[in-house]
């Protein structure tokens, strides 16, 4: 028989605690959403501005929900602070969202573009290489890898909370470090380019660009744009408040949990805006739809959105999609990985209240919710058969909204 443990064990340090957040606060959001806020404010000054404005929102409520998390330092983190609140019905309905869309569909959305990178590699994971159909869903291999890797990362987090503290730290360093070397080699290059200087001629005089041509804005439609505009910039700065979820794994919670929020916050959110000075360092904010190269579309209207690899084509030409997919690649591997342990802990603080199923109360040999993880781990990858990146960010992103509707 299988030996059970009946406590979390305390393992997990301030460098653990801060590398789960700025590992699940980077995504793939740094690198597209600019271009989306460059159109709708097109100014340097203001880009720079919201970038900032952003920074300030997510360190405070990251203070806030240190507190908090210092308060009640135990599995489960918004949870069990919604339940102190305003009771079992709205944390029940808040639990059980989380685990049918928030968590599950996110995952499943950043383990389908975790693949879509890869098929930059590996071309027979592109979503048209149909294996067979299945009640109406197209299943690819694109697909099934994106389940295994769902699969992968939960078998790995069930061996122990060390294991998945591994895989955390490793993937969380590689992308802080590479973000930050695409941050100096923009930066040395706007200063030899003279692109910098250039981006902040006029650089708070706003507009609003289209296919249709750009419109002078001020006032109220330019604070009316910078709220739209905070709404990339805010959901590429999400997840922080996982690690809130792993209160009771934490080495003196009290203390730790409140550092690390406003450590991992404040990296990310600086590191956010240097990405910014870079991308203002490479190409010029303002561009045409039909421009002939990426100087000429700029930021604003860099293919596809990616702002990023739009930049890096100018320094590193061909390679830069490679560069840029196997950035993207890492950036995503290590947000699912905290995503997946964090959301297990949340599972289990239900199932203790008698709000979940039953199993998902009991920890293994090593001290971690594996039914948990394993529940979590199936519904993520039916939800990944829609293999539609779009849909299951809209899935998640509509059930994080209602459910704060409710709340409110």
């Amino acid at each position: 028989m299988t030996e059970k443990t009946t406590d979390f064990k305390q393992s997990l340090g301030l460098l653990d605690a801060t590398m789960l957040v700025s590992g699940g606060m980077i995504g793939s959001g740094i690198f597209i959403v600019s271009a989306d806020m460059a159109r709708n404010v097109g100014s340097s000054g203001w880009l720079l501005m919201i970038w900032l404005l952003t920074g300030i929102v997510t360190v405070a409520a990251a203070l806030s929900y240190g507190e908090l998390a210092g308060m009640m330092p135990k599995a489960g983190g918004q949870y069990i602070y919604i339940q102190r609140a305003f009771g079992s019905l709205t944390s029940f309905v808040y639990g059980w969202t989380v685990f049918m869309v928030i968590q599950t569909g996110t995952i499943a959305a950043v383990a389908v573009a975790f693949t879509k990178y890869t098929a930059v590699f590996i071309p027979a994971l592109n979503p048209e290489n149909v294996l067979f159909s299945l009640w109406g869903m197209k299943v690819s291999w694109g697909i099934l890898f994106a389940m295994a890797s769902i699969i992968l990362l939960t078998y790995i987090n069930t061996k122990g909370v060390q294991s998945g503290k591994l895989i955390q730290n490793t993937f969380t360093i590689a992308k802080l470090v590479a973000l930050f070397g695409l941050i100096v080699i923009g930066v040395g290059y706007g200063f030899k380019s003279g692109m910098l200087s250039q981006n902040f001629e006029n650089a708070w005089d706003a507009s609003k660009s289209s296919t249709q041509g750009v419109t002078p804005i001020g006032g109220i439609a330019l604070l009316m744009a910078v709220g739209v505009s905070m709404i990339g910039s805010l959901f590429s700065a999400d997840a922080w408040n996982n690690v809130t979820f792993i209160a009771a794994e934490i080495k003196n919670p009290k203390r730790n949990i409140p550092l690390s929020l406003f450590f991992g916050t404040l990296i990310v959110t600086t590191l956010y805006l240097l990405a910014n000075v870079a991308y203002l360092s490479i190409l010029p904010l303002k561009g045409t739809p039909d421009g002939a190269d990426v100087l000429a579309k700029g930021i604003q209207f860099a293919d596809f959105d990616r702002v990023a690899t739009a930049a890096m084509s100018v320094i590193f030409n061909d390679a830069a999609a490679g560069i840029m997919a196997l950035l993207i690649m890492v950036s995503t591997f290590g947000c699912n990985n905290g995503l997946i342990l964090a959301g297990a802990r949340l599972y289990y603080a239900m199932a203790q209240d008698g709000l979940f199923l039953k199993q998902a109360s009991q920890l293994n040999q090593n001290a971690v919710p594996a039914k948990a993880l394993w529940f979590q781990c199936t519904w993520s990858c039916l939800l990944c058969l829609s293999g539609n990146y779009g849909q299951l960010l809209s899935y998640c992103t509509f059930g994080f909204g209602d459910m704060f509707d409710f709340v409110d």
